[in-house]
């Protein structure tokens, strides 16, 4: 009997409080911030992005990055949890790492850090404000620090599939761009479909590309949008594949950082890559689990606290999110007398 072939055994990674946030258009309070990591972590995840330190006058739903560590690392919930758990915070650029050091000094910091690149140069230049090659030079003087701090470094390959900017990108150069990531001391890499460019037969051929090249599969991360409605479907490639590290936000929330909070334009990225920016959004972490669940694999986490978390993150947001499972729930495994 013919049987899909994956491994049945994975690491989620919930990003939710960072970039699930960053594309809300009102400030989430700190203590929902807290609220949401709390919960995550007794769920049993084990990777979590947590904020941003980049310029909160750029993005200020992540003005509030140092007092959200603060508060998780004295939280009487899960503080005895903390060191299980791997946090992470974005830094662009190399203030935001300045700060992301100095907050780890004060013993309320991030385990490791974000830096991205984009196969695309013109992405890549409105997302960092540097070309390529002066951002590569940055991250090879900053990687170092990083790692002096006590501190891992994920290396972001972005536009793998597409940009939305200038249209198709070749495959090849992303696995160069994750091979140059590794050679100047990246610890592992994010493999972004930032906008939902990827289809699932692309995904199978790229992840199969970079398998072969870098055969290590805790160091790939696979990270997909569903602007078109794909993500659930790319997992499943990337699984046959062979890869088995995956992150997701609740409620398939976030996307582009907002240019809009609290009633305010300010700066995010630029403008809105589509028109309407209510369908970007990655894969729901409560679907993916569930699926996941079914396939046999272990995700090494309570669905149904999963579940309960993400129907709370509704009533945070105040709208119906776009997880299927968070209400239909889990399939019943026996019968339960009801006709």
């Amino acid at each position: 009997m013919a049987e899909l072939k994956y491994r049945k055994k994975v690491v989620l990674g919930d990003i939710t409080i960072r970039d699930g946030f960053q594309h809300e258009e009102q400030f989430i309070s700190t203590d929902a911030k807290l609220w949401g990591l709390e919960e995550l972590i007794l769920a049993g995840f084990k990777r979590l992005e947590v904020t941003n330190f980049g310029n909160p006058k750029g993005m200020p739903q992540f003005k509030d990055a140092d007092e959200l560590y603060e508060k998780l690392y004295n939280s009487r919930k899960v503080k005895h949890l903390l060191d299980d758990v791997e946090t992470t915070a974005i830094t662009i650029r190399e203030r935001a790492v300045d700060r992301a050091i100095e907050a780890k000094k004060q013993g309320a910091g991030p385990d490791r850090i974000l830096f991205m690149v984009s196969t695309s140069e013109s992405h890549h230049k409105k997302n960092s404000g540097l070309s390529l090659e002066e951002y590569w030079k940055m991250c090879e003087a900053y990687i170092p620090k990083a790692h002096d701090a006590g501190m891992k470094v994920c290396g972001t390959v972005s536009t793998i599939w597409g940009c939305p900017i200038e249209g198709p990108t070749e495959l090849k150069k992303a696995v160069e761009f994750t091979q140059r990531w590794l050679d100047i001391g990246a610890d592992d890499i994010e493999h972004a479909d930032h906008d939902g460019s990827a289809s699932p037969d692309k995904v199978y051929k790229y992840f199969s590309m970079i398998l072969n090249a870098i055969p290590d599969p805790a160091l790939h991360i696979a990270h997909f949008h569903v602007t078109r409605g794909w993500g659930l479907a790319n997992v499943l490639a990337a699984l046959q594949a062979g890869i088995t590290h995956f992150e997701s936000t609740l409620g398939g929330t976030g996307g582009q950082p907002a240019n809009f909070v609290d009633g305010v334009p300010v700066a995010g990225t630029g403008s809105y890559y589509y028109e309407d920016p209510t369908i970007t959004g990655l894969v729901s972490t409560e679907d993916m689990v569930v699926m996941m669940d079914e396939m046999g694999i272990d995700t090494g986490l309570d669905i149904d606290r999963v579940l309960k978390t993400g129907q709370m993150l509704e009533k945070i947001l105040g709208r119906r999110l776009r997880s299927e499972c968070a209400h239909s729930g889990r399939i019943p495994k026996e019968l339960t007398g009801r006709s």
